[in-house]
């Protein structure tokens, strides 16, 4: 990503294939989740914490990789983020994110 650009646009776009918008009201239909983008450079890293049923696992991830393959989207005065995905995949719950992991499966 570009250093001006959003870094909140790629978990904007991961919401909105989530919940239907990145603004809704309270809970997530699918999957209560939580992003979190740290840039390095013109890089950014983001981790999406979620919960949901396991029938539901592969449809959460399948559309969390679709958004994220868009590699766009534009904001709500039509400024349009652009970035390049590199990789996803699976990872653990960090021992910091235990608590809000925990959270995310009482909504």
């Amino acid at each position: 990503m570009a250093a001006d650009d959003d870094v909140r646009a790629p978990g904007a776009a991961v919401t909105a294939a989530l919940c239907g918008h990145w603004e809704h009201e309270p809970p997530c239909p699918l999957a209560p989740h939580h992003t979190t983008a740290e840039r390095s450079g013109d890089e950014v890293r983001l981790r999406v914490l979620f919960a949901t049923e396991p029938a539901s696992e592969s449809e959460v991830r399948t559309r969390i990789e679709a958004a994220l393959s868009r590699e766009a989207l534009a904001g709500p005065d039509g400024t349009i983020t652009r970035w390049q995905l590199r990789s996803t995949g699976p990872d653990l719950i960090r021992n910091d994110e235990t608590g809000h992991a925990e959270r995310l499966t009482q909504t």
